[in-house]
C-alpha cells in the first residue's frame, strides 16, 4: 500500500519522518515523506540548526506529487507536526478526497503537551482543529491534545470515553480515535494505557511503564497503528501490535538519548506480545 507522510524532518534522531518512514517501510507500506522541517535534531537538546519549512515550499511539494498522479494512487494520508504548513495539510487532504475518495487520512494532531501547553501557533492548532479534524479517519491526540479538541480537561476514564465519543462524532463517519498516553487520576502509575474508540466498539490497552524520554514517540505508535490498521482495519488488532512493538522498541532504548529504532525494526512486524487489550464498549 502507499502512504503519504507529511511532518517533521530531523537529520539526526528519530521524530517526524525520520521515524514515519522507515517503520512504514518496514510494515510492507510505499511511503512518500513530504517534510514541513528540516532540522539537525528534536528540541530535546541544548542545540538546534536548520528551520521549520516556509509553507509555499511544502506546497509546492505537495503539488507535484498531485501532477505525478501520487494522491490518486494513494491508500493514506498521514499527518503529524505541519508547522507552517497546517492549512498546506488541509489542501492536501481535500485533494486527497478528490483524487480517491477510499483513501484514509489518519491525524496525529500535534501541537502540545499537558507539561507545558501548545508548542505550535494558535492559528496551527485552530487549523488542526477545524480544518483537519473533520476530515480525520483516525485520530491520534494524547491527553493535553484530547482536552484541547474537546475543550476540557479530561480526569478519569469515563472523560477519556466521552472526548473521544465527542470526537468521533466531529471527525469522519466511520471514524477511529485512540487516546494515547492516558494522564488520568484513576488509571495505574505503573502501565502507559491507550484508549481506541470506534462506533459500537472500546478498547483499553496498556504495557508496563518504562522510565525512558519520550522523543519521537507519538511518531513512532503513529506510524505503526496506520501501518497495522490499514490493510485489514481490525482496531482491537492494531492496538495491540503497534503497543508491542512500541514496547519493544522502548525496551531497548532505555539509558539511551535516542529511540532504538534501527536495530528493532525486525521486530515491527510480528512483536513480542506484552500488551493487555481490553474491550470495555
Amino acid at each position: 500500500m502507499q502512504i503519504v507522510s507529511l511532518q517533521s524532518r530531523v537529520a539526526y534522531g528519530h521524530v517526524g519522518n525520520s521515524t514515519a518512514v522507515p517503520v512504514l517501510q518496514r510494515l510492507g507500506h510505499e511511503t512518500i515523506a513530504v517534510d514541513t522541517t528540516l532540522l539537525s535534531n528534536h528540541l530535546g537538546y541544548e542545540t538546534l540548526g536548520g528551520r521549520i519549512l516556509p509553507a509555499e515550499e511544502v506546497a509546492a511539494v505537495v503539488e507535484g506529487l498531485v501532477k505525478l498522479g501520487v494522491l490518486a494512487r494513494c491508500d493514506a494520508l498521514l499527518s503529524g507536526f505541519l508547522g507552517h504548513s497546517a492549512g498546506v495539510a488541509a489542501d492536501a487532504v481535500q485533494q486527497l478526497r478528490m483524487e480517491n475518495g477510499a483513501a484514509l487520512y489518519c491525524l496525529d494532531p500535534v501541537m502540545g503537551e499537558r507539561d507545558g501547553g501548545l508548542y505550535v501557533a494558535e492559528a496551527t492548532a485552530q487549523t488542526i482543529q477545524r480544518r483537519l479534524l473533520p476530515e480525520a479517519d483516525i485520530l491520534l491526540p494524547n491527553a493535553f491534545e484530547l482536552d484541547y479538541l474537546c475543550g476540557a480537561r479530561n480526569r478519569s476514564l469515563s472523560d477519556v470515553a466521552t472526548a473521544s465519543d465527542l470526537l468521533l462524532k466531529k471527525a469522519r463517519p466511520g471514524a477511529v480515535v485512540i487516546a494515547t498516553g492516558l494522564d488520568r487520576d484513576d488509571g495505574p502509575a505503573d502501565r502507559v494505557e491507550v484508549l481506541a474508540s470506534a462506533k459500537g466498539a472500546r478498547y483499553l490497552g496498556s504495557v508496563p511503564r518504562l522510565d525512558l524520554p519520550a522523543h519521537g514517540a507519538g511518531d513512532l505508535f503513529g506510524a505503526l497503528f496506520l501501518g497495522h490498521y490499514l490493510p485489514g482495519r481490525n482496531l482491537a488488532s492494531a492496538l495491540a501490535r503497534s503497543m508491542d512493538a512500541t514496547h519493544v522498541v522502548f525496551t531497548h532504548s532505555l539509558g539511551k538519548q535516542e529511540l532504538a529504532l534501527v536495530e528493532n525494526l525486525d521486530s515491527l512486524r510480528d512483536p513480542p506480545r506484552t500488551a493487555a487489550i481490553e474491550q470495555i464498549g
